[in-house]
């Protein structure tokens, strides 16, 4: 751990440390004997919302010696899930079986497989102990501690009624209902918190924004709040990559009967209809979008995904300057939203730096956690909750409030630094030009090497850029697989077999270690020979082994190049540090071919490190499947020509970069 300036003043540095004395006590706290021993699921509790649709929700409840449940009233804990509460259920009674899993998990994490062909098994295995699934189902000691817990299908999923919205208004207002429902039950005292990971996280914070004031504390693990540039449309592209079997697998699972309801005569058939009338939701959206040659041709809900002032476009946005909810999230790297999470601890406005905490590791999304609880690292998750939901539910005063508001992995060493925000204080934007002249860094096949450099290039060159499919093979991949493929990590650990199709641009070795905190921009002067382009870019750290690994990735559609001012970050000399696109139609524009101009790359915010030795580089590509894929018109406008970077000292391209210290 590294402590920065600015980092909070009320805990001594060994106990506001990424675990530090804190961490061990609140660990000592969660894992030791609970208030009461042991808890009860009450199935299928129905819960009727204002238009009539039944939800269902499983209610966890401590009990007493007796096995029934205390009379006490106490904090709920509410979780929105769409992956089916059976699932939740099924998940947190395995992970918490007595001495056999715990015992298993150890015997997993002991095998280690770095540097094998399945290097990214220990990642993998290493969420299991970092307290991700208790998070995503329920956490047995929380219980007991003292809480209700309350797991919830969301509407059109598991055994509840009604259609499925994926965060439609509709969806957004049920999740408040509950809330407002498990407030009012005779098991609560009226203080409500919400928990979960992904999915579940998204709807905290949005009911957190929808309804100021109603939940006491939050616990968003992975959670985005602008979906439609998170990963719906990342850089105006179709996110098939993650979309595409997400779909599958939420509709997969929704179709799921209750088999109890059937055996015990209490089917429910509203539920059967509801599902009929819509088996495969938003199947029929990205068929559209891929398969649509003419932009004017974009109908219904397509449409209104890609236009900006829609209501359908405004509900998958959440303005977390509303929240007033003390909120603890956690976040990565290389998680699917990033881009939210990088946000919070900034967009959080109404909150004090006590009642805002933000923890980005440099896992997956499926993998974040991992190895958290272990030294160097941040505590377990469920620790975090649990200290999280004491202080705010039941004012034990018990020092979270004094942890670090940023707790940051830098990549791609994965070693942690704290400090008071993120991105963190003292780094300063610098250009790093791209230019044509050979770095002579590159070991492997590249379609074109090239030099970073704090000056301008000397002489004009052009690079070409053909379409192709190396990029199956990098960490992007990975990441818009949600961390699933990482089993075999090579490719995410070392991007030179994606490499092969990109034009690379390397700076020189540094001689000190040199940090990278908050966004890249590339700024690329370009050209196409079609009406339409697409490009996608890097930014890597290289090692002097040659190793080139991922630290910050973006992607744009020429044709929704326009960036919004007023939301969009710059420099004091004007350069843009954060360029938030319309992704609209409104300000859809094609270019006409051969026309030279200049765009502006959104990146993936970072913190990272290059250390002596270590060299900056920058890889441009044309095509970034299977992440992201053109629209159907962009696709037919592209032709997936090649397209061509314009090197020019009069208007020169280079990548934009916040760092500790200037780069030659």
């Amino acid at each position: 751990m590294v402590p920065l300036a600015g980092s909070p003043p009320l805990a001594g540095p060994s106990e506001a440390a990424v675990y530090g004395a804190m961490g061990a006590k609140w660990t000592r706290t969660h894992d030791g004997k609970q208030k009461y021993s042991g808890y009860q699921v009450t199935p299928d509790v129905p819960i009727r919302m204002s238009d009539g649709t039944l939800l269902r929700g499983n209610l966890i409840r401590p009990t007493d010696r007796s096995g029934k449940p205390v009379s006490t009233k106490l904090p709920t804990i509410v979780n929105m899930t769409p992956y089916t509460k059976m699932v939740s259920a099924l998940a947190s009674e395995v992970m918490n079986y007595p001495v056999l899993v715990p015992q298993l998990v150890n015997l997993l994490n002991g095998i280690n497989l770095q540097g094998t062909v399945l290097s990214g098994y220990n990642e993998l295995v290493g969420a299991l102990r970092g307290g991700l699934v208790q998070t995503f189902a329920y956490d047995p000691q929380l219980i007991k501690s003292g809480y209700n817990m309350l797991v919830v299908d969301v509407r059109g999923t598991g055994f509840s009624q009604g259609t499925w919205q994926v965060f439609g208004d509709r969806e957004r207002r049920d999740t408040v209902e509950v809330v407002d429902w498990a407030s009012k039950q005779r098991w609560s005292n009226g203080k409500t918190g919400m928990a979960g990971v992904s999915y579940s996280a998204i709807n905290q914070l949005q009911a957190a924004s929808d309804a100021p004031g109603k939940l006491g504390a939050i616990f968003p693990v992975v959670p985005g709040a602008d979906l439609l540039r998170d990963i719906i449309a990342p850089g105006g592209g179709v996110g098939f990559g993650f979309i595409a079997p997400w779909l599958s697998l939420v509709n997969g699972s929704k179709m799921i009967p209750n088999v109890a309801s059937m055996l015990n005569g209490t089917f429910d058939w509203r539920w059967l209809a509801d599902r009929v009338k819509d088996p495969l939701t938003y199947f029929d959206v990205v068929l559209e979008a891929l398969t649509t040659r003419d932009v004017r041709d974009i109908r219904g809900t397509t449409r209104a995904l890609i236009t900006d002032d829609s209501a359908r476009r405004k509900s998958l946005f959440t303005d977390v300057s509303k929240v007033t909810t003390p909120t603890f999230a956690i976040g990565g790297w290389n998680d699917l939203f990033t881009n939210s999470e990088s946000r919070l601890l900034s967009g959080l406005k109404q909150l004090s730096s006590a009642q805002k905490k933000l923890i980005m590791d440099d896992g997956y999304h499926i993998t974040s956690s991992s190895n958290f609880g272990q030294p160097g690292h941040p505590p377990r998750i469920d620790v975090l909750a649990r200290a999280w939901y004491d202080k705010w539910l039941k004012g034990i005063d018990n020092g979270i409030d004094r942890y670090s508001p940023a707790t940051l992995a830098s990549e791609p060493t994965g070693n942690f630094l704290q400090g008071p925000t993120y991105p963190l204080p003292g780094y300063n934007y610098q250009r790093q030009y791209l230019r044509g002249t050979p770095s002579r860094s590159v070991n492997t096949p590249v379609a074109g090497d090239g030099s970073l450099s704090s000056t301008k290039p000397a002489a004009r060159a052009t690079r070409e850029v053909k379409p192709g499919l190396s990029s199956l093979c990098d960490r992007d991949a990975a990441q818009a697989a949600a961390g699933i493929t990482i089993l075999f990590d090579f490719c995410g650990q070392d991007t030179r077999l994606s490499e092969t199709a990109a034009q690379t641009f390397t700076g020189k070795p540094v001689g000190t270690l040199t940090r990278i905190s908050g966004t890249p921009v590339v700024h690329l002067r370009q050209r196409l020979n079609a009406t339409d382009g697409y490009w996608h870019a890097t930014v890597n750290v290289v090692s002097p082994d040659g190793r080139s690994r991922i630290v910050s990735m973006g992607q744009l559609m020429v044709s929704l190049r326009t960036v919004d001012k007023t939301k969009s970050g710059y420099a004091p000399n004007g350069d843009l540090t954060d360029p938030v696109l319309y992704l609209s139609l409104n300000h859809y524009n094609k270019v006409k071919p051969g026309q030279v101009l200049d765009i502006d790359i959104p990146m993936s915010a970072t913190q990272a490190a290059l250390r002596p030795g270590d060299r900056l580089r920058v890889d441009i590509y044309s095509f970034n499947f299977p992440k992201s894929v053109p629209l159907g018109p962009e696709l037919w406008s592209s032709q997936l020509r090649p397209q061509y970077i314009e090197i020019d000292p009069a208007n020169p391209s280079w990548v934009n970069v916040p760092l500790s210290r200037p780069l030659n």
